[in-house]
């Protein structure tokens, strides 16, 4: 299967630089996998679609401000530290820019409180650091850093807190799981009102969303591993759902890479640990039903997953519907559900 089987033409205008408000009023394309049809809604109808005994599953991980600006220590040159996975207290997974100027032993300063140490380079072109600081480190990076947001919106957040989804919790993500910027409290109360259930896992959004595939043969592009948690609660929850018979809706890919990882027997293991998992058609979805998600990149592992629960023709063609009816792609952009 080839990466250009995923292409489609977008047009740049379609690109959301700014999100919908309130959140709830963006566009909802509802796909009906089974026979192709599309409807066309407002994401504050998604009620409509959900029945009582539903589970809808949420990734309440929460951005952090991960992209830090600083000086090379000894010629003062910028360097770019973008965070990815905390792997101790102080070391952490990152991206840094220029990598010349970010050989092992390198140090980068940022202000008086916080500088770090190039540990090592890592198979991807990422680099360890271990940060050294005075006073608590989540304080200073709300201090220093930057909300990184995707490279495609040009324009900067007013409020930096609406890159947030509203049930963020859990800090750790370098970018915000998008589908769920839609949902208000609201909206959240309307849900549960119906009998349909919420429940929360949690997967941090690491480089896996930034690498583009590379290889012609989508099969052999390897994902980037992330760190997921999901309580036994939650596993109860889902597990209970699937056997009353109830359907377990995604809010986002990354709350489908994780069921999908604890849920490789066919019902959820409660736990926490690293996923890789790479969904893409010919996958056999073991514990999700209907996804909620916004609209991908061309090309993107994100559009894979979507075409691997929809089929690729599906999508494809649903894609090509919400260009000409001029749908805002993206982070920012409109929304799909999948049933």
């Amino acid at each position: 299967m080839l990466v250009t089987d995923f292409d489609y033409y977008l047009p740049e205008e379609l690109i959301a630089q700014q999100p919908c408000e309130p959140r709830d009023h963006s566009r909802l394309l509802v796909l009906d996998r089974r026979t192709g049809n599309i409807e066309h809604r407002r994401f504050y109808n998604l009620p409509d679609y959900l029945q009582p005994g539903d589970t809808l599953v949420f990734n309440n991980t929460k951005v952090i401000p991960a992209r830090l600006i600083g000086a090379k220590a000894g010629t003062g040159g910028k360097i770019e530290v973008f965070l990815l996975n905390r792997l101790t207290s102080d070391e952490w997974e990152t991206l840094v820019k220029p990598g010349k100027r970010a050989r092992p032993g390198t140090q980068v300063v940022f202000g008086d409180e916080l500088s770090c140490e190039i540990l090592a380079s890592t198979d991807y072109g990422g680099r360890i650091v271990r940060f050294n600081y005075s006073g608590v480190f989540e304080d200073i990076l709300d201090r220093l850093g930057e909300t990184p947001l995707p490279p495609y919106i040009k324009t900067r957040l007013a409020d930096k807190d609406r890159y947030q989804t509203v049930y963020a919790k859990e800090r750790g993500s370098a970018a915000a799981p998008t589908a769920g910027l839609h949902f208000t409290p609201e909206l959240l109360d309307r849900i549960k009102a119906k009998g349909i259930n919420l429940a929360f896992i949690t997967l941090h959004v690491g480089l896996g969303t930034f690498r583009p595939v590379t290889v012609s043969n989508i099969t052999q592009h390897t994902m980037h591993r992330e760190y997921y948690s999901v309580s036994p609660e939650t596993a109860a929850l889902i597990n209970q759902t699937k056997q009353a018979g109830g359907r377990i809706i995604a809010v986002g890919t990354t709350a489908v890479r994780t069921l999908e990882t604890v849920g490789a027997g066919g019902f959820v293991e409660s736990g926490s640990g690293w996923t890789d998992i790479f969904i893409y058609p010919g996958y056999r979805f073991k514990i999700v039903d209907a996804l909620v998600t916004n609209f991908h990149l061309p090309q993107s592992t994100l559009l894979m997953l979507v075409s691997a629960l929809a089929g690729r023709e599906n999508i494809m063609n649903a894609y090509h519907v919400a260009v000409r009816e001029k749908y805002r792609f993206f982070s920012f952009g409109d929304a799909m559900l999948i049933l």
